[in-house]
């Protein structure tokens, strides 16, 4: 059984990927830029810095990037008080907890923003640590991200668990094995050829499959 879980929250825990899209959605249409939701949707998971240029072009980047992200940022601020914690999210983290296997949370969002997850998931005393935006330099599917929760578990005998391509990819090229769960919109094939060893519909479907998922 490996050591370490590094646990994506955003899509895997806390139900957040459609505020996102909304929130970049009107972050976009505030600028003057425009992408359908389902594009953006896709973008989930992405890091900021690559969103922009990804679904609105060079041009509407070196104009307006910053700001489209900073209005996301607000935007989506007015809807966090909507994300609900996913069924099982809890759980999963206890039971990763009893089998005293290493546990880190990992974003790139704000301290804050981290923090206030944790205190939905209720989670405080069951994990090891956690990422947030200062500890990485180039955010998903760059391996940053996986390689600082890698290094805060003390160890690289570990798995990811994520939601979006991007986690697998990310977890890819770190050289680490990613379980992905359907809560974050992408289909199980997508998943699978992003590089997933395995993909279950939910964290309750997971934690069931506990100590098979581990055994890697």
């Amino acid at each position: 059984m490996v050591k370490a879980v590094i646990l994506d929250i955003d899509g895997t825990l806390v139900d957040t990927n459609y505020q996102h899209a909304i929130a970049w959605d009107r972050a976009l249409a505030r600028h003057g830029a425009y992408a359908p939701l389902w594009r953006i949707h896709r973008h989930i998971g992405m890091g900021a810095e690559q969103i922009v240029v990804d679904l609105a072009g060079d041009e509407i980047e070196e104009r307006s990037g910053d700001d489209i992200r900073n209005a996301e940022s607000e935007l989506y601020a007015e809807l966090i008080p909507e994300v609900r914690v996913l069924g099982g999210a809890r759980e999963l983290i206890a039971e990763l907890n009893r089998r005293e296997i290493t546990v880190v949370l990992a974003s790139s969002a704000s301290e804050d923003e981290v923090e206030h997850y944790i205190e939905m998931l209720d989670a405080g005393e069951l994990i090891d640590a956690w990422t947030r935006s200062d500890d990485v330099e180039d955010t998903k599917p760059e391996p940053d991200l996986v390689d600082a929760a890698l290094e805060k578990a003390g160890t690289r005998d570990a798995i990811v668990i994520g939601d979006t391509v991007w986690d697998v990819k990310a977890a890819l090229k770190a050289e680490i094995a990613t379980l992905a769960v359907l809560s974050g919109g992408f289909g199980e094939d997508e998943l699978r050829d992003a590089g997933a060893v395995e993909v279950y519909d939910s964290v309750v479907e997971l934690t069931r499959d506990l100590d098979s998922a581990l055994a890697r």
